[in-house]
């Protein structure tokens, strides 16, 4: 696996959501400058386990008032742009018209197509129920993945994992989801569902895209397409209409405010950092701890309901995550160097 993959494959993890099932066999190498860094290592995950694990109730807040693809939009194009401009000033080369290409594709499935889709559906659905839907992500790359043929052989773990996850799913909207008069918005669930898959078509569609080498400049310029082409739907579908500054509540903006420099800058850079000082065992585990943050969040702060069904749901679709993501961590058991190197690009 070339460097070049390996940091597009570390910039398919920002966001909400991380592509467990597609993880690599290289071992990252820990710069001489973050050896010792304890303190620097535990800021550094504390704001991708609770940073990136708020991030659901903020959007719920954000899209009280401000209608949801805008919203998003305005997000990642400020937030992309900042990154971008920063990273050039420090001396990056400026991207090619292709990569520019590149980006605008994966930024349309990666931040309309799943953002866009969870925004939208946290006006339906609680925000807890937003983050354990979206955590079904490595189920779909990896089906993704054996669609597009770079995975010829699901092992037993991984067909377990797609099995137990979809069950969870399940458990979590439960019987009662099929019914108008439902406490779960079966159209909200579907539309966090159809996010995970979008983002999972992304992470397949990036790993062979033309981008640039620095995953920094790859996120600014996905971000910053990402939030032109969310905008532009938002426009298309009369979002503007909907939207009245004078109406728009301070929490609303203050979650917006917090989504752009939180979310999107300071939990990313802090995630690209844990890239090169810590091991991807490690760094995967926010894929776990960050439904949780959002469930107790969204329990504390937004009086969202936890019952039974909600613990057990969670329970069971955290353990299809691990199946899939143990899986990805399996040592290969191919021979040829041509066919070890494509499990490397997909997982086991």
């Amino acid at each position: 696996m070339t460097d070049q993959n390996s940091t597009i494959r570390s910039l398919l993890r920002s966001g909400q959501v991380l592509e467990i099932g597609a993880q690599t066999h290289v071992r990252h190498k820990i710069s001489s400058s973050s050896r010792g860094a304890g303190p620097r290592l535990i800021l550094a995950f504390a704001a991708i386990y609770l940073i990136w694990g708020s991030t659901y109730l903020a959007i719920r807040f954000a899209v009280e008032s401000i209608p949801p693809l805008l919203m998003m939009g305005v997000r990642h194009l400020v937030a992309g742009s900042l990154l971008y401009a920063w990273v050039r000033l420090r001396g990056t080369p400026a991207p090619r018209l292709g990569q520019w290409i590149s980006a605008a594709i994966a930024g349309a499935l990666l931040f309309l197509g799943a953002h866009g889709s969870i925004a939208w559906a946290e006006q339906r659905v609680p925000s807890g129920l937003a983050a354990l839907l979206s955590a079904t992500l490595p189920l779909w790359v990896v089906l993704l993945a054996r669609f597009k043929g770079r995975d010829r052989h699901l092992g037993w773990r991984a067909v377990l994992g797609l099995i137990v996850g979809f069950a969870g799913v399940a458990i979590l909207i439960g019987p009662d989801g099929l019914h108008s008069n439902s406490q779960v918005s079966l159209l909200g669930a579907a539309a966090v569902l159809f996010g995970a898959f979008m983002w999972g078509l992304g992470t397949i569609y990036a790993q062979d895209a033309k981008l640039p080498s620095s995953s920094m400049l790859s996120a600014a310029m996905q971000m910053a397409t990402g939030g032109i082409s969310l905008c532009c739907a938002g426009l298309l579908t009369g979002e503007a209409t909907r939207l009245h500054l004078a109406t728009v509540t301070a929490k609303s903006a203050l979650s917006l405010a917090y989504l752009i420099v939180f979310g999107s800058i300071i939990a990313f850079t802090a995630f690209t950092w844990l890239n090169t000082a810590s091991s991807p065992t490690r760094v995967s585990t926010f894929a776990y701890v960050n439904p949780l943050v959002a469930v107790l969040l969204g329990w504390a702060l937004a009086d969202e309901a936890i019952g039974v069904r909600t613990v057990i749901a969670t329970a069971v679709i955290l353990a299809s995550v691990a199946l899939v993501n143990r899986r990805a961590h399996e040592p290969p058991k191919l021979k040829s160097r041509v066919e070890h190197e494509e499990l490397e690009a997909v997982g086991d």
